[in-house]
């Protein structure tokens, strides 16, 4: 009888998520956000640091769909550029160099999943041409391949897993045991709470090592601040154990002999859950943008990684979005991310209320 009420459980709320168009909508557009992230070499025309100097600041390529003759084959034409009377270079097309778009072409070796080397990119040009689909950066590099790779670490899960494995724990077990264990945990909590996270940010990537790449320090310092972000969460956890704690399963528990750890994880954590997917789904937003933050004032992801936000430090100059308006390509890609992510989360918190 348990299971059929746990299947029954978990199809209304099922079924109460399939109704919030928003959330489900939300949901696709993050799961081919992570896909493009982790295929990025293959859907990617170009590899990461792939550069053209004479190509940069290119605008973004324009498609023709049909050739001369009216058949149908999607081509661009070869840009050089020029100079206008204000010394500006400018981009024009050259009808006499015309390269043909493919699917499945051959480019630039890579390994696909890092097991095999091989040089298929899912779309590109024949015959060597430079195809921007989203034009190019300061140093000729496709912006469009560069979105892709810096949405392993600007979309990454890593900050808001351990947060929630630490505040989970550590909440349940102040909630559970009360008392002196309750008060300690609770006092640490506070602490944490008012540590100013600006300033421990630059307090720790001063600290680093220099010697590590942009990436190992980001990373460090995302674990390092995981340990503190556990705390709210821990905080409302214990709040949801001190009810849980109380009632007749866990006493009946007990009675039989069941080990205090056992209970915790198994039988009152997961009554939490409910609220824990909705916080991890609205908190993976400010990992978001924290990055974001971080690479844009230095502080994270350096070039020549990339990821969304040091893709947008060019864009920090009125002169270069005026010039060259498509560097915030990679601003629409975070805002996109963080109002999915909220939506998602909205959709999920809306499917597990009992009330609605």
């Amino acid at each position: 009888m348990t299971e059929k009420k746990q299947a029954f459980g978990k199809r209304r709320v099922w079924n109460k998520f399939k109704k919030h168009k928003l959330a489900v909508g939300a949901a696709g557009v993050l799961i081919l956000l992570y896909l493009s992230a982790v295929f990025a070499d293959f859907l990617a025309p170009y590899t990461l640091n792939s550069e053209v100097r004479y190509t940069s600041y290119q605008p973004p390529s324009t498609i023709y769909w049909f050739d001369d003759d009216g058949s149908f084959a999607p081509h661009i034409y070869n840009m050089r550029y020029t100079f206008d009377e204000y010394f500006n270079r400018v981009f024009v097309e050259e009808p006499s160099q015309k390269y043909y778009l493919r699917f499945l072409n051959r480019g630039e070796r890579y390994k696909f999943l890092g097991l095999f080397e091989t040089d298929v990119h899912l779309f590109g040009v024949k015959n060597g041409g430079r195809f921007y689909l989203c034009g190019a950066d300061e140093k000729g590099r496709d912006i469009l391949s560069r979105l892709f790779f810096g949405g392993r670490i600007s979309i990454g899960l890593v900050g808001s897993f351990i947060s929630l494995i630490l505040g989970m724990l550590i909440g349940a077990i102040a909630g559970y045991y009360g008392g002196f264990v309750d008060g300690f945990i609770m006092r640490l909590c506070e602490v944490i709470i008012m540590v100013p996270g600006f300033y421990l940010l630059l307090a720790l990537r001063a600290a680093l090592p220099p010697e590590l790449s942009s990436v190992q320090i980001y990373f460090g310092i995302v674990f390092i601040m995981s340990f503190i972000a556990w705390a709210g969460l821990a905080r409302i956890i214990r709040g949801m154990v001190l009810s849980e704690a109380r009632k007749e399963y866990v006493l009946g528990a007990r009675c039989i002999g069941v080990k205090n750890i056992i209970i915790i994880i198994k039988h009152i954590l997961p009554n939490t859950l409910s609220y824990v997917i909705v916080s991890v789904t609205i908190s993976i937003p400010s990992y978001i943008l924290g990055e974001s933050a971080l690479s844009l004032l230095g502080l994270g992801i350096t070039d020549p990684d990339a990821s969304w936000g040091n893709m947008l430090t060019k864009a920090m100059a009125i002169s270069e979005i005026k010039y060259h308006p498509w560097i915030l390509i990679p601003g629409v890609f975070i805002f996109l991310a963080v109002i999915m992510f909220n939506l998602f989360g909205d959709g999920l918190r809306d499917a597990f209320d009992p009330k609605t």
